[in-house]
């Protein structure tokens, strides 16, 4: 038995879909809004959501990595009535698992769900405790914990990785982990921080040189593809290389092969390639700033690295820790902490992720200096700022959402709506009339077979048809 939850605004969709799950042995629970569903994720361990795309307050499209990220990591469904091209390749590349368009047969809704949970449990179950040595990543939160899950894959391994995020999320940490627990753990991990290679020394850096190649050339060199003979290449911020620079390494990703310069023959040298960017490099292909050819070879695995505020006390493991070091770095004993101190914390949406946290902390030690306890005012002002701010805004939504206006209620220009009585009545009705057609379209009109998929006896399948004025 599984848990699912069904996201749509309207309520005869969200009862249709229920009593259709339901009747396959499954829970089901329903939300009308993407803030409701989000936080029933957060909240309760499912194993599959069904998401609209169109809803009042977003669109599905736009946060299915959110739910993704929820405790559960459940999988998602896609529905939506205007369905597009567009759409459904957008719903694949954010990894949901299908995406079906209403009016929702029962196959529609059936197929994919029998097959997602098959996925579910396959990969639940083949899933081995392994020790991974995480080189200073820090954090347990499900989506740290899911990162990790690929990047022990990725260590498994010799195929090329792309690390995506933000700048500050630990994109290097995560390349290291990689090497470290790959059968080239002994051999060089190197470092090419494409952001910062000269125009006119990219070509020696990367292939090395031959002595008397150029001015200043007073001995031979190597490049920095060679001296990760056997080990790891590390492209740090890829997305800046110049056009010409990625013509160059596309071939000699390719064939693992290059010519120094001012050499006669080429070298060989057995890398393998780990990128990292923060910038959308299909964007970038797609506006010719990127090749296309060398995006497919960098691409062979993914990891996408959430920014810190999805992390959730991953906030306060990372403080806590940096904390450790500071204090030992100046031999200082450690500092108490006040509760609002890591309240700020929790509260601040860290654009600049892991860095801006590592330095708001060392700045508040550094102005507590003797003092033996940090409280907030330690922290900088922007931090401070931006913690407050968030909180009265979240206050006053929700005070918005609890308003009540006692004119309204009782004005009848309003058109208050009908009992909440009525609407559920008349909601059930729909969904058990729609439900009923496509049960005995499915079964073509064996009775028998419609009982034991409805798991209702015959008498109660025939007194619900005859109610709605279904013909056996």
């Amino acid at each position: 038995m599984a848990r699912i939850l069904v996201i749509d605004d309207d309520k005869m969709v969200c009862d249709t879909l229920q009593t259709l799950i339901n009747s396959q042995g499954h829970q089901t629970e329903s939300a009308l809004t993407l803030k409701e569903g989000l936080a029933q994720s957060m909240s309760t361990t499912f194993d599959l959501v069904f998401l609209d795309i169109n809803l009042p307050d977003g669109s599905g499209l736009d946060v299915v990595a959110e739910f993704h990220r929820a405790p559960s990591q459940p999988e998602v469904i896609i529905i939506t009535g205007e369905g597009g091209a567009g759409n459904a390749a957008l719903a694949m590349k954010s990894e949901a698992w299908d995406y079906v368009r209403k009016p929702l047969s029962m196959q529609d809704v059936l197929l994919p769900l029998t097959r997602a949970l098959q996925y579910r449990r396959e990969k639940a179950g083949k899933k081995l405790p392994r020790a991974l040595r995480r080189t200073e990543i820090i954090g347990n939160s499900p989506q740290i914990d899911a990162c990790l899950d690929l990047v022990a894959k990725a260590a498994g391994t010799d195929t090329s990785v792309l690390i995506n995020g933000e700048t500050g999320t630990g994109k290097e940490l995560f390349a290291r982990a990689i090497h470290t627990n790959s059968e080239r753990a002994d051999q060089p991990f190197v470092v090419v921080d494409c952001a910062a290679l000269p125009a006119s020394l990219v070509e020696s850096i990367l292939f090395g040189h031959e002595k008397g190649t150029f001015t200043g050339a007073e001995q031979a060199k190597d490049g920095l593809f060679h001296q990760a003979h056997r080990g790891t290449l590390f492209l740090d911020e890829v997305g800046e290389l110049p056009l010409e620079t990625q013509k160059s390494l596309l071939r000699v990703l390719q064939e693992q092969r290059f010519r120094p310069l001012g050499s006669s023959h080429e070298v060989e040298s057995n890398f393998r390639v780990v990128a990292a960017t923060n910038r959308d490099l299909e964007a970038m292909a797609s506006d010719g700033g990127f090749r296309w050819d060398l995006l497919y070879r960098l691409r062979g695995f993914t990891i996408s690295l959430p920014p810190l505020n999805q992390r959730g006390d991953d906030v306060v493991e990372l403080a806590l820790s940096q904390l450790t070091k500071l204090s030992k770095h100046y031999r200082i004993p450690t500092k108490g902490i006040c509760p609002g101190f890591m309240e700020t914390l929790r509260g601040y949406d860290w654009p600049g992720n892991i860095r801006e946290l590592f330095n708001a902390v060392g700045s508040a030690f550094v102005k507590a200096q003797d003092e033996p306890t940090l409280f907030s005012m330690h922290l900088p002002a922007n931090v401070r700022a931006g913690a407050k701010f968030k909180q009265v805004r979240d206050q006053t939504e929700e005070d918005k959402e609890i308003s009540f206006d006692p004119e309204s209620a009782v004005n009848p220009a309003h058109h208050p709506p009908p009992p909440l009585q009525k609407v559920r009545e008349e909601a059930l009705a729909q969904a058990e009339r729609r439900y009923l057609h496509e049960l005995i379209d499915l079964v073509n009109r064996n009775m028998e077979q419609a009982c034991v998929i409805s798991g209702l006896s015959r008498s109660q399948l025939y007194r619900i048809m005859q109610k709605h004025g279904i013909k056996r």
